[in-house]
């Protein structure tokens, strides 16, 4: 059985092995796909820009970071001890908080942790499918302010799209419940129209809660979306529109494949924070929705077992960065054409 002394050494090295493959790994890409070598780091910045900001970002990320999440894992794979036991004879590494995320119970593997499994699955296709809508609705966003709108038209939409996230994201949920709610606005319009007969039930249908993620992370897809839509060639959309190309076929085959990057950067985002919303689920949720923090919140402050707690988030965490990479892999991108 390993110690606790040498998994914290083991936990303290990860950083630095994980740097180091994910270095190799865009070594490798950039060597396959012929890129040549760009000047080095302290060339660009020069030595004393380059050691700052070396050092702001090295604290940032080691602090704040790496530290926090190399606390949880290790928590992850403790016993719930109380706190004078903590670092005794008792204080060993166990799997049993992954086991009763499994099979909901620290000894027994004879049947599967329905509930928790199925939020962790419910969580993860959701959140795709909330990432899908949102480039959806994103996309013809990003797409005119990059390439139609110019100079003080910019910069209104720009303030108009900003502007409302000046808003608490709990002030903002509410507010979206409001709206949806049995009286709501939306009800009451469409009753008004006569459209419908009674209410409908958006929140039970978990409506609110997609429509509430969706907004919530609108600034996230548009701007890596702006960003690469606006270093688009415009011969080439000229070319295609010559030519005789229809609209769609100029997005689907010449703009969206030249900004593959940002839209691969805007899913990210939005996928990895959809999973970790917590207030929406919380406030817009239905009596039936499943959603998985909202689980691993109760792990640490209902049942107060903060071990396994560490370990529901560690499975949360680990599930979505797996599914990231191999979305990546699938679309030949990397982690540095995502970062650009």
């Amino acid at each position: 059985m390993i110690s606790v002394a040498w998994g914290h050494r083991l936990l303290l090295l990860l950083p630095f092995l994980l740097t180091a493959v994910l270095w190799g790994w865009t070594a490798l890409d950039n060597r396959a796909a012929g890129v040549s070598r760009p000047p080095g780091f302290f060339a660009r910045n020069g030595w004393p820009v380059g050691i700052y900001l070396l050092l702001a970002a090295g604290v940032w990320l080691v602090v704040l970071v790496a530290l926090p999440q190399l606390s949880m894992i290790d928590m992850s794979f403790r016993h719930k001890l109380p706190i004078n036991q903590i670092g005794g004879p008792r204080d060993t590494y166990t799997l049993e908080n992954y086991r009763y995320f499994l099979f909901g119970s620290t000894t027994s593997t004879s049947s599967w942790n329905v509930v928790h499994l199925r939020a962790f699955a419910m969580t993860i296709i959701s959140s795709l499918l909330i990432t899908a809508l949102n480039f959806i609705i994103c996309y013809p966003i990003a797409y005119y302010l990059a390439r139609i709108a110019r100079g003080a038209q910019l910069r209104l939409l720009l303030v108009l799209l900003i502007a409302p996230f000046w808003v608490n994201d709990i002030l903002r949920a509410f507010a979206f419940r409001i709206v949806f709610s049995e009286k709501g606005l939306i009800n009451t319009a469409l009753l008004g129209v006569g459209w419908i007969a009674q209410p409908i039930d958006f929140i039970g249908f978990n409506i609110a809660l997609f429509a509430g993620l969706i907004y919530a992370y609108t600034l996230m897809m548009v701007f890596p979306l702006y960003n690469a839509l606006d270093s688009v060639e415009a011969a080439q959309i000229e070319a295609a529109r010559d030519l005789g190309a229809p609209w769609w076929h100029i997005h689907l085959f010449i703009v969206m494949p030249a900004a593959k990057a940002g839209i691969a950067s805007g899913c990210t985002l939005v996928f990895m924070l959809a999973t970790g919303a917590l207030a929406a689920p919380l406030v817009l949720g239905g009596p039936s929705t499943l959603w998985f923090t909202p689980i691993v919140y109760d792990r640490f402050y209902q049942v107060f077992n903060w071990p396994q707690g560490a370990a529901y988030a560690f499975v949360l965490l680990a599930g979505c960065i797996a599914l990231v990479i191999t979305a990546l892999r699938l679309l030949r991108l990397s982690l540095a054409d995502i970062a650009r």
